[in-house]
């Protein structure tokens, strides 16, 4: 198996590893936002978050839908600080309208993975659904292995040479 086709295995089941991804957001006045939230994701590479309106990264959403999410490995897994294996995401954010057939679907498969406290979010009415749609990715294993992720195939890395680092 090539450094590729492992790198490639890899890619395909990191999301899998956890279950909160980090979240980047931006304010209406230009203030960045980090936070974290649980989540679902499909084949598609669509991440699916189950928020409050009361919490700053839902306000910045609503006033601004660019959005980077970030999956990266517990430091006590890593080897070397400096290397940690990551996977970062630029997304784009919708909200997913209460009661539809989507917000059913995604709803059943937050309960699927965390249980009775999504029977709780769907009797509060602040608790939002949105579907971060990415558009482009990095994925590093480590040192001289990162990779790139865009157009319409979420699917291929693409290794990060320095001819085509850009």
């Amino acid at each position: 198996m090539s450094q590729l086709e492992k790198a490639q295995a890899e890619y395909e089941g990191f999301p899998q590893e956890f279950q909160s991804v980090i979240i980047s957001t931006i304010s209406q006045a230009g203030i960045p936002n980090s936070s974290y939230a649980p989540f679902v994701i499909d084949e598609a590479k669509n991440i699916y978050i189950y928020i409050s309106d009361l919490a700053t990264h839902t306000q910045n959403l609503y006033a601004n839908p660019r959005v980077s999410v970030l999956f990266i490995d517990d430091e006590a897994k890593s080897n070397n600080i400096f290397a940690r294996r990551r996977l970062s995401f630029d997304c784009t954010a919708t909200l997913i309208e209460r009661d539809t057939d989507t917000w059913l679907k995604i709803v059943d498969q937050f309960q699927d993975r965390f249980g009775e406290m999504i029977e709780i979010f769907k009797s509060l009415g602040d608790f939002r659904i949105f579907q971060l749609t990415p558009s482009a990715g990095r994925f590093v294993i480590g040192f001289g292995t990162a990779y790139k992720i865009a157009g319409d195939n979420l699917n291929q890395l693409i290794h990060i040479t320095r001819d085509n680092a850009k």
